[in-house]
């Protein structure tokens, strides 16, 4: 079933491909601002259409991935972890986050080892699954143990197309959850099975569609309109596939979810 969600947001007015930290970004390859604003726009309405709350925070100029809120903090029954980015061009992205939070009424803890947000932590029913490999550390997801008193799962990420957890798994609801068995390591594969015997799993296709940087709110999931083998199934499990395009963001790594910070308060 659907529950209300809150999100965080932030405009893409400043979004550009300035630098290159994960194999899909190419300084290169030009943005068009005016269409990725569209895209980002529908988002925002589309998830008010389906009852969700929207709140922004203010894009900073020369902050080109500030647009990416989830990779900015992780929020548990309204404890806030804040990020610390592995890329030094990225680091100065904390600060605004962690001062909308604080000025929401909002205690952030600010993390010590390298740890991006609900890019590397998904909040998922009982435990919280953590992403490393590629971006937040080990010594992170026991940091975020210790805050939060919530039993962390670590998986390895092992494709760097999938350098976030988030490119490869998101949560359908408090019991299950989608995603691309071949991202991660062996044991991160047999562990993810045992824990979600009913997942439904993706293909690389549609993994590479950016499919898995989806949002669900427990019924609807908005997710990339090219991820159709995906969608296919999810309808099949009785959930509903809400398809926004994002696909101007892709050229920087990010989708549906790395544009959306969830507030669990």
């Amino acid at each position: 079933m659907p529950s209300p969600r809150r999100y965080l947001v932030c405009d893409p007015g400043h979004f550009a491909v300035r630098y290159a930290i994960n194999p899909w970004m190419r300084p290169d390859r030009p943005v068009d601002v005016c269409l990725a604003q569209r895209q980002w726009r529908t988002l925002v309405d589309v998830y008010r259409a389906h009852g969700h709350t929207v709140e922004t925070v203010r894009p900073v100029p020369g902050l080109p991935d500030m647009v990416f809120a989830a990779n900015a903090a992780v929020v548990v029954e309204g404890r806030v972890l804040g990020s610390l980015f592995l890329a030094p061009e990225r680091r100065p992205e904390s600060v605004p986050y962690e001062s909308w939070f604080k000025a929401e009424g909002f205690d952030v803890h600010r993390p010590e080892s390298v740890c991006e947000g609900e890019g590397d932590l998904v909040p998922a029913g009982r435990w919280i699954l953590a992403g490393t490999g590629f971006r937040t550390t080990r010594e992170a997801h026991r940091e975020a143990q210790e805050f939060f008193g919530v039993p962390v799962i670590s998986l390895t990420l092992v494709d760097p197309y999938f350098y976030h957890l988030d490119t490869a798994l998101f949560a359908l609801d408090g019991e299950n959850i989608a995603y691309y068995p071949e991202a991660f390591s062996p044991g991160s594969r047999e562990v993810l099975a045992r824990l979600y015997p009913d997942a439904v799993t993706a293909t690389r296709e549609d993994a590479m569609a950016f499919g898995l940087n989806s949002v669900s709110d427990g019924r609807h999931v908005f997710l990339s309109p090219e991820a159709t083998g995906l969608a296919a199934r999810l309808t099949a499990r009785g959930y509903v596939p809400v398809p926004v395009d994002l696909s101007e963001f892709h050229k920087a790594g990010g989708g549906i979810k790395c544009c959306t910070q969830e507030i669990r308060s």
